[in-house]
């Protein structure tokens, strides 16, 4: 199941509907262009509040997910920590991918 949301998260990528970077993805938070938001397991605390604290005042999903190499690697730019998705359909399916892959 692991896998299914790393593609789509490729796909997603190539298809230019992410955005990388923390400060594009919490201005992109702050003008509800997020859908999504994934962070990796290994982000830093500082980070991790900072994305998870705007996520939840602007009512925006935030899933922390693997560690920053499986991540990066499912897009293809290394060290990335953080994801924003910008299109609703990648991330209802990206949702639903990792709901059931939490449910188990």
């Amino acid at each position: 199941m692991r896998g299914s949301y790393l593609n789509l998260l490729g796909i997603a990528n190539r298809a230019g509907k992410l955005t990388l970077g923390e400060e594009q993805i919490v201005k992109d938070i702050q003008r509800n262009k997020a859908k999504l938001v994934l962070m990796a397991s290994d982000t830093g605390n500082q980070t991790k509040k900072k994305l998870t604290d705007k996520c939840s005042f602007y009512d925006i999903p935030c899933y922390v997910v693997d560690d920053r190499d499986v991540f990066s690697q499912a897009i293809g730019k290394s060290g990335r920590v953080a994801i924003a998705v910008l299109d609703q359909g990648f991330a209802n399916k990206l949702q639903s991918l990792l709901d059931e892959s939490i449910r188990g």
